[in-house]
């Protein structure tokens, strides 16, 4: 029986993909077993905001674990990847708000929360979806069944639960601090929803009377308008310039309030006046001061941030506003000392970009010291990892000067705190259901808060939570038993904080266990020049673009072959390019293997089938012993986390040693009349190629598959076939010889002597040439003349003489050395250049080589360039200047033949 499968005569990525996703989805091959006889692998994926888009940060991400997942899978384990997505409470209100605006002016008041909630669920049941389906056009082996939505009702059950629990310990509280304050918002929120932008300020140099002295202390300040919201200034106890006004009081400018004059080491003696003005109600320092000294917090703004009742005469007016008012009023009063340029950075909401306030404001708590404890724990005792381990020395300062953390906003789309308030006693409920009435008085009157909590609450819960916890029925008991604690957590640094850090204090408190044993943290995906993607800058790039132009698979690979661990990644559309004629490589190959096994016999034993060793080439023998070096090199590199270096393994073998070599020295075989010879060739053919396939899988899914099925030798699919390994290919590699390699690489050597001499002298593929091989050495010669048929073929030669140097004049010489062997590759040019030509061509040449090596010289010698450039740009410099140095030794040698 013979195989007719062949492939399309060139590889295009739009006929494939969709296709191949849709069999491997229709076939349950995503889908991972809640009780099996595999060791079990589980990634949970860091949930994507459910307004989103795949960017380029997403691609990379998603990329490493789907590698992690289909190599896993391949390699015989349970793998379970479960995908979800997040409720993202401020960014999806800010959505429907705004569309809702756009269609008529509607606000969210207008509607009331019931009906507002709905319009936000119509909105997530119609574009909710989206990054799932760009999720699927990356190759994403999600277990689809398993995807969960951070308000589904499981994951409110779980975010209940753990609130109650918590309060009922006195984690959680309700009480009044100074929290990061969106006005457009009217709401709390996050760190990490703050962005801070460089831009132009002024500092207001201020004088404020001393009471009852005649002396004024200057205060120098960004924000003049926090002024009326002040309630001490401060001093460093030790400074001799103000010790004698310790105690006393100041009045406030504008409004005339006294306030007291207080010592605190906070104060830096050296640093302007020396005077600090505290304002404890609206910056996060002076909170602190505030609390210290017992000050009086003012607040000055109202929830839409304009300035409120403490403000006297500017109440009503926006920050802004207020802040030129203040200042002309100064002014006037001869109080403003001085005004400076000054370059200041100022947090921005990331939402509704509007200037973020600190804003003394009632909020639920949750206190973190206690539950950081043992979160540090398994961080020291190495029970949880990161990668790079730097991070690990970042987790732990995080969570030795945690603070307790807001878990309150100020929206309706979210998980509403499952707080009741009583109208009578005024205290508090706090249930998993809607309680009847007050468990302190029995009142009905009981409402429940209007908060909701903030959306890191419940993604803190995410490895658990998606898997059915708190539930007790047998899926839900199973899967936590199987897959928790997953395996990798794959995620970028900007979130080890505020959700890497809270996943582990929740996972050790609710399933006394860490969440996950490995932390593997990527860098930021940048563009070529290494400038953070943004709108602003235009350099944004839109993945699934890229998918269309150039392939997932040649994405993914371009991500993989650069990922150097913990770096932040350099984005070239050019090197995508390259990688999509890598694709291009691969299919090429797998055509030309298809097409010339195409009339082999299909063995019964089919992949356990092996050739007869008496009957196989040298070059048979190489490309196995290779197959071996690469199946090692890669299995280390995945296990290490070193992704790049598998990938660039990969790279090589295909591309340089399988495409370049072994199919070229094939080639006379295939042409042979020995048909032992040919069917051995055929066999191992089939037998390297299907295990090529199989190693770039994980990398590269969509194409393998499509060339996978057209294989004489498989199995059911190629996602589910197994990874290859040394120890799972023993008997094919035992076919191997490593003494082969070394003639292997002889012949190379001289026979891309013959083309580097053809290409620099111009002379067409189409001419056979005459060559001498200069050698002298008994082994050597015996090895040119056992592979004189590939040579003259691969070479394109007429005539080959094996043996002395002779004449050189007239002749192009590239010596070739292969460990101890030395050959000459010599090649007469009589008749074949204009030698009158030829020598102004290599001056010409000489000169350019000349201003390349200093220029790159200089360029290597430059500290700075070395520290800043990637790693693939220094060495193919360091590469490009070793070649040019060789070049120039030969050409100047070419000089004196030609004369």
């Amino acid at each position: 029986m013979t195989n007719p499968t062949t492939l399309a005569d060139r590889y295009n990525p739009q006929d494939v993909e969709a296709t191949v996703y849709k069999q491997w989805e229709d076939k349950g091959y995503f889908k991972a077993q809640d009780q099996s006889t595999k060791p079990p692998f589980s990634i949970i994926l860091p949930p994507p905001n459910v307004t989103g888009f795949l960017h380029l940060g997403h691609a990379l991400d998603h990329t490493i674990q789907d590698l992690l997942i289909r190599w896993k899978r391949m390699s015989g384990y349970n793998a379970m990847w479960l995908p979800g997505t997040d409720h993202a409470g401020i960014a999806t209100q800010t959505v429907v708000e705004k569309e809702l605006k756009k269609n008529g002016g509607v606000t969210r008041h207008d509607l009331g929360r019931e009906k507002f909630v709905e319009k936000v669920w119509e909105w997530k049941h119609e574009y909710g979806d989206r990054i799932y389906r760009q999720m699927r056009r990356l190759g994403d082996s999600c277990d689809w069944d398993r995807a969960t939505f951070t308000l589904d009702e499981g994951v409110s059950k779980a975010v209940r639960k753990v609130f109650v629990s918590l309060y009922k310990k006195n984690l959680i509280y309700k009480g009044q601090r100074l929290v990061n304050w969106s006005g457009p918002l009217e709401s709390a929120i996050s760190d990490l929803e703050v962005e801070h932008k460089q831009v132009k300020g002024t500092l207001y140099h201020i004088n404020y009377p001393v009471d009852g002295t005649g002396e004024l202390l200057t205060v120098a300040t960004t924000r003049p308008e926090t002024m009326l919201g002040d309630t001490a200034l401060c001093v460093h106890p030790d400074d001799p310039r103000y010790k004698h006004l310790i105690g006393k009081t100041v009045t406030v400018p504008l409004i005339n309030r006294k306030i007291k004059i207080i010592a605190d080491t906070y104060v830096d003696l050296n640093f302007g006046s020396g005077v600090v003005k505290i304002t404890p109600a609206h910056d996060f320092n002076d909170y602190k001061i505030g609390k210290t000294h017992k000050l009086d917090f003012i607040n000055i703004l109202t929830k839409k941030a304009t300035m409120n009742e403490n403000a006297g005469p500017y109440q009503g007016l926006k920050v802004q506003e207020a802040r030129k008012k203040v200042r002309e009023d100064l002014t006037a009063l001869g109080l403003l000392v001085k005004e400076e340029p000054h370059m200041m950075s100022v947090g921005h909401c990331s939402r509704t970009d509007a200037v973020v306030e600190p804003f003394l404001s009632e909020q639920w708590f949750l206190k973190m010291e206690e539950l950081a404890t043992p979160a540090k724990r398994v961080v020291e005792s190495g029970t949880i990892r990161f990668e790079p381990e730097s991070w690990t020395k970042v987790y732990l300062h995080w969570m030795n000067i945690i603070e307790d953390w807001c878990i309150s906003r100020q929206l309706w789309w979210g998980h509403r705190i499952p707080a009741w308030h009583c109208g009578d006693c005024e205290k508090h409920t706090v249930a998993e259901i809607a309680p009847e009435k007050c468990e302190h008085c029995g009142s009905t009157k009981v409402t429940q808060e209007e908060d909701v909590l903030d959306t890191w609450f419940s993604s803190a819960l995410w490895p658990f939570s998606t898997m059915g916890w708190p539930n007790e029925d047998q899926h839900s008991v199973e899967t936590q038993k199987t897959f928790y604690p997953t395996n990798y957590l794959v995620t970028g640094h900007d979130i080890i904080f505020f959700w890497v850090a809270r996943m582990i204090v929740m996972g050790v408190e609710f399933k006394k266990d860490v969440p996950f044993r490995t932390v593997y943290v990527h860098g930021l995906v940048r563009d070529s020049q290494g400038r953070k993607m943004s709108k602003s800058l235009g350099n944004s790039i839109d993945p699934i673009d890229m998918i269309d132009k150039y392939g997932a698979d040649a994405l993914r690979f371009s991500f993989l072959a650069h990922l150097f661990s913990g770096k932040d990644f350099k984005f070239s559309e050019q090197r995508l390019e390259g990688y999509r004629n890598f694709m291009n490589k691969v299919w090429n190959a797998s055509r030309f293997v298809l097409s010339n096994i195409a009339d082999m016999p299909i063995p019964a034993e089919g992949l356990k089938a092996l050739p007869n060793k008496a009957h196989t080439s040298v070059f048979d023998q190489w490309i196995i012993s290779k197959l071996g070096e690469v199946e090692k090199k890669v299995q280390e590199s995945l296990e290490g986390e070193k992704f790049s270096e598998a990938a660039l393994e990969l790279y090589h073998f295909i591309w340089n040693e399988f495409c370049d070599w072994y199919i070229e020295f094939s080639k006379p075989i295939m042409q042979s009349t020995n048909l032992e010879e040919k069917r051995a060739t055929q066999l191992v053919m089939a037998q390297v190629l299907n295990r090529m396939i199989r190693l770039l899988h994980p990398f590269c899914p969509f194409i393998t598959e499509e060339i996978y099925a057209k294989l004489p030798l498989k199995g059911e699919a190629c996602i589910i076939d197994q990874y290859p390994t040394v120890a799972n290919d023993k008997e094919l590699l035992a076919l191997g010889n490593k003494k082969s390699e070394h003639e292997i690489d002889i012949v190379k050597e001289v026979i891309t002597a013959i083309r580097n001499i053809r290409g620099e002298n111009r002379i067409s593929p189409a001419t056979k040439l005459t060559v001498r091989l200069g050698v002298t050495e008994a082994s050597v010669q015996k090895t040119l003349s056992e592979n004189r048929t590939a040579i003259m073929t691969i070479g394109r030669l007429e005539n080959l003489d094996i043996g002395a140097d002779g004449n050189l004049m007239k002749c192009a010489v590239a010596p070739v050395s292969v460990r101890e062997a030395q050959v000459k590759v010599i090649i007469p040019l009589e008749g074949l250049v204009d030698f009158g030509e030829e020598l102004k061509r290599i001056q010409k040449t000489i000169e350019k080589l000349d201003k390349d090596i200093n220029l790159l010289t200089n360029k290597l010698s430059n500290e700075k360039f070395v520290a800043n450039a990637d790693e693939d740009v220094i060495a193919a410099d360091r590469q490009l200047l070793a070649q040019s140095k060789v070049q120039i030794v030969s050409l100047k040698e070419a000089l004196t033949r030609f004369q």
